[in-house]
Formats: structure tokens, sequence, C-alpha cells
């Protein structure tokens, strides 16, 4: 059995007024990785040169809700970065995802995965570890029939 043909890969955004965390997912759609941390105006041409090399099918940007799920202050500065966005990769979607608790989840993350604590407290490395967190999220809420499965053995 020929294994699942490659997807155009989907990107998240974990956005911040000094720094822009990314992340990417492989080929098959199936795992989020990190794919660094940037100044934002550097994140949107980093978009854009993942777009030119992988052929991004979606963007998913971090959306700061509140304890209680509603909108507030943090929303209205992640807005003017989606317009940017928008105009910078025509054609490709813009999806949002709760990005509540994505930092605290990644430095859990880093944690389990033995970083050390001097690298956890790498403000750069902990957004690249969220954006991860926004897209495996993504992923995970995505329908059902649209993942890879995997063959019986």
């Amino acid at each position: 059995m020929l294994p699942p043909a490659p997807r155009a890969r989907v990107a998240a955004v974990d956005y911040g007024a000094r720094r822009v965390g990314l992340a990417l997912t492989d080929p098959l759609g199936l795992f989020a990785q990190p794919a660094g941390t940037f100044a934002p105006a550097e994140a949107l041409a980093e978009l854009a040169r993942l777009h030119a090399a992988h052929g991004l099918a979606t963007v998913v940007v971090g959306w700061p809700l509140d304890a209680e799920g509603r909108e507030g202050a943090s929303v209205d500065r992640v807005r003017p970065f989606v317009g940017r966005l928008r105009k910078a990769l025509p054609g490709v979607e813009v999806a949002f995802q709760d990005e509540r608790d994505s930092s605290r989840r990644a430095v859990e993350a880093l944690v389990a995965a033995g970083v050390r604590r001097g690298a956890r407290r790498e403000k750069a490395r902990v957004d690249a570890a969220a954006a991860v967190v926004i897209l495996t999220d993504w992923l995970a809420e995505r329908d059902p029939a649209e993942r890879v499965e995997r063959p019986q053995r």
C-alpha cells in the first residue's frame, strides 16, 4: 500500500506585539512542529516564504479570548495583523483557534520534553511552542472525515 500523498501545509500563528511564534504541519498534516519566532513584520515574510516552499492551505491564528470565552482588548491587537496576513497571502484560508492557556501548555510541553529551565525562560522558544499548541488544537478539532487514518495492520 502506498503512503498517503503529501497535502498542502497548515501554519499557525501565536501573535504578540514583540514576537510572533510560528508552527507548521508535517507533509501529511498530522503533526505540528515549531517554525520559529519572528518580529511581527518578519513573520509575514516568513509565512510567505513557507507558502512558496510548501504551499500553505490555511494559516491558523491564535485568537486571544478572555477566561469566559469572549473577545477582549487582546483581539483588537491581533485584527490588524490578520488584515496584513490576508493581503500578504491571498487565496490562503485564515482560520482562528482559541489560544487560552496556550503559553502555559507550551511551557508544560517544554518541561515534558526535558528542555532545561533556562531555555524554557526564553520567550521566543515559548512563543513557537505556543504556536504548536494552537496548531495541535486546531488539528484535533478538524472534521474527522478530513483526517488521514492509519492503515490497520
